[in-house]
């Protein structure tokens, strides 16, 4: 299980984050610290709820290589019998 580093006593409390963190992503979470509690745990939810969903996707291509790598070649062989048409001509 992953956990945030602990506080170290008399530390600030941009010390707890992790050291990797984007500016980016610390003026986020910096904004979020002055909304209401129920809204920073909706947004909690909504970070975790995502990184779940990529993390899920992740695996799922993981898995299933074998069959990804026989679709591709499916495709190729397609193309090179004249069997595929250009993007530009669907669009």
């Amino acid at each position: 299980m992953n956990r945030l580093p602990r506080k170290k006593k008399g530390a600030d409390k941009q010390d707890c984050y992790f050291k990797d963190m984007t500016s980016l992503l610390e003026q986020a979470l910096a904004r979020v610290g002055h909304l209401p509690a129920d809204e920073q745990d909706s947004i909690a939810a909504q970070i975790l709820d995502s990184l779940a969903d990529e993390e899920a996707w992740k695996r799922r291509f993981t898995e299933k290589k074998d069959v990804l790598r026989r679709l591709a070649q499916e495709a190729l062989e397609e193309d090179a019998r004249g069997e595929t048409r250009s993007l530009d001509e669907l669009i």
